[in-house]
């Protein structure tokens, strides 16, 4: 049961129609995940402004949808699975090996690999991590550009996954993933 009440885009009015319609433009649809945060215009200008600077950022889509798989599974959120798995598969193009390694912190790719058990290692420790595994993501090349870009991820998602838990957003996405 949702928590809190949706904001259809048919009866959205003012900043909240604006914002849908960028959304629209942007994404093709208003995702339902939105439709929730459309009672606060401010959270839906978070989201899409923290999602449209890192899609500028250093890290490649296939990254950040391997970030956004991983973080999902550690925070148990459906919601998210299922939308980074769709996006995953449709839009990073990656295949479902590369898929079920990203739920669990992992990439056969090593330099992708550091960056989810580094970004593993950031949540799990609430931020805090051990100089070994800052020394294990230099070792495979990550830059402190990418680290700058994992921690906003992390908190990108963070995001998208506590609103979706809480608020036990439905799924619209083809294929709901329960997390392990």
């Amino acid at each position: 049961m949702s928590e809190i009440a949706r904001v259809e885009p048919g009866t959205a009015t003012g900043e909240v129609a604006e914002l849908y319609g960028q959304v629209k433009k942007s994404v093709g649809v208003v995702p339902n995940m939105v439709q929730y945060m459309g009672n606060s215009p401010a959270v839906v200008k978070a989201w899409m402004g923290l999602s449209g600077a890192l899609n500028g950022g250093v890290l490649p889509a296939a990254v950040r949808e391997r970030l956004a798989l991983s973080s999902a599974e550690y925070n148990r959120c459906t919601y998210c699975l299922s939308a980074h798995t769709f996006l995953a598969k449709n839009v990073a193009k990656l295949d479902e090996l590369e898929i079920e390694h990203a739920r669990g912190a992992a990439s056969s790719d090593p330099h992708t690999d550091a960056i989810l058990k580094l970004s593993d290692a950031i949540g799990r420790g609430r931020g805090s991590v051990a100089d070994e595994d800052v020394e294990e993501a230099r070792k495979a090349g990550v830059t402190d550009a990418e680290i700058a870009e994992i921690i906003a991820n992390l908190a990108l998602n963070v995001l998208t996954n506590y609103f979706n838990r809480f608020n036990d957003t439905p799924v619209e996405y083809p294929e709901t993933v329960t997390p392990r």
